[in-house]
């Protein structure tokens, strides 16, 4: 297995991942930045080229994963499969529903597989949601609220309202569509800091639901990241909770609350971003079957796409995006 790896920007997480995977033979990273191609070789071996060509011309090369800003991800998930190549895009598919479209029908048209990652589809406490409400084992869902709340953790990064929807927001819509379809509407309100750190809120219309998604940055560096879902059922709530904070790792729990007690949720702990590096190498080997195509993701992306079109439309306030 050859893998090129497209970004050097949060690219190096998945060089990091390739690194340690046995699977992976071989890795050449593409970059424009020869600063930052040194420093990844040096941590882990890899070849590097500013050649962009000369990757896709690479007979050797069987996978290429796409870590480019995202104006250009799917331009290069459709140049990969054209060019003979399996690929896996990081999250967003795109910023256009038409370019998304574009390459899930690349996809069927060449044959290759392709892959977006969509991390917390594999995440255990995710996994056990989606099946609560797919077997009904805690009867009617009534509410769904997500939350994610964080501070500008890497350098230079910036999470204003214009791209709150995509980077922050688009992993918790993916699951609530997943798990209800898609809503009649979305109502979307934001506020932006105009220091590159925002906050947003999201209803979502269920018919005898209530089902929201919150989002912010407007946090100091120590505060790192929390959040978590609150699912109530007419039998039971799940409660999902993490927090962390730099140099400290992650933590979290899921929480049953039923009419006979509080329990604890025994679940495998998992790393979800090697976890889709691991499910995508299992496709690639005839292992397993793909749960995270291109068609999979458009559903929740066009939901992603309503609320960025809302939260980005001149204003501090809410708008309705009918749907």
């Amino acid at each position: 297995m050859k893998v090129a790896l497209l970004g050097t920007g949060f690219g190096r997480a998945h060089a990091a991942l390739y690194h340690r995977s046995p699977r992976v033979d071989e890795v050449v990273v593409f970059g424009r930045t020869p600063e930052k191609l040194a420093r990844i070789a040096a941590d882990h071996g890899f070849a590097t080229t500013t050649d962009l060509d000369s990757v896709y011309a690479d007979p050797d090369v069987d996978l290429v994963d796409v870590c480019l800003p995202v104006p250009l991800h799917a331009a290069h998930a459709v140049r990969a499969m054209e060019a003979g190549k399996h690929v896996l895009c990081e999250l967003p598919l795109a910023a256009d529903l038409d370019e998304a479209r574009r390459v899930a029908e690349v996809r069927e048209a060449t044959g290759r597989q392709a892959f977006v990652d969509m991390f917390a589809r594999f995440d255990p406490a995710t996994e056990h949601l989606l099946a609560a409400v797919a077997d009904g084992r805690h009867g009617e869902l009534r509410t769904l609220e997500f939350e994610t709340r964080a501070a500008l953790l890497w350098p230079g990064a910036t999470i204003g309202l214009d791209v709150m929807a995509l980077e922050v927001l688009h992993s918790d819509l993916d699951v609530i569509v997943a798990a209800l379809g898609a809503p009649r509407s979305v109502t979307a309100a934001g506020v932006d800091a105009g220091d590159g750190r925002s906050a947003a809120e999201v209803l979502l219309d269920y018919p005898g639901r209530l089902v929201r998604c919150l989002g912010s940055s407007l946090n100091p560096v120590a505060f790192g990241m929390s959040g978590g879902f609150r699912a109530s059922f007419t039998g039971a709530t799940l409660v999902r909770s993490f927090s962390g904070a730099p140099g400290h790792g992650m933590t979290g729990t899921l929480t049953e609350y039923t009419a006979q007690g509080v329990r604890t949720v025994d679940l495998p702990g998992r790393d979800t971003y090697a976890a889709v590096i691991d499910h995508v190498l299992d496709c690639l080997e005839g292992r397993a079957d793909n749960r995270i195509s291109p068609a999979s993701v458009l559903d929740g992306l066009k939901v992603t796409l309503d609320v960025h079109h809302a939260l980005t439309g001149g204003f501090t306030g809410s708008r309705r995006a009918a749907r």
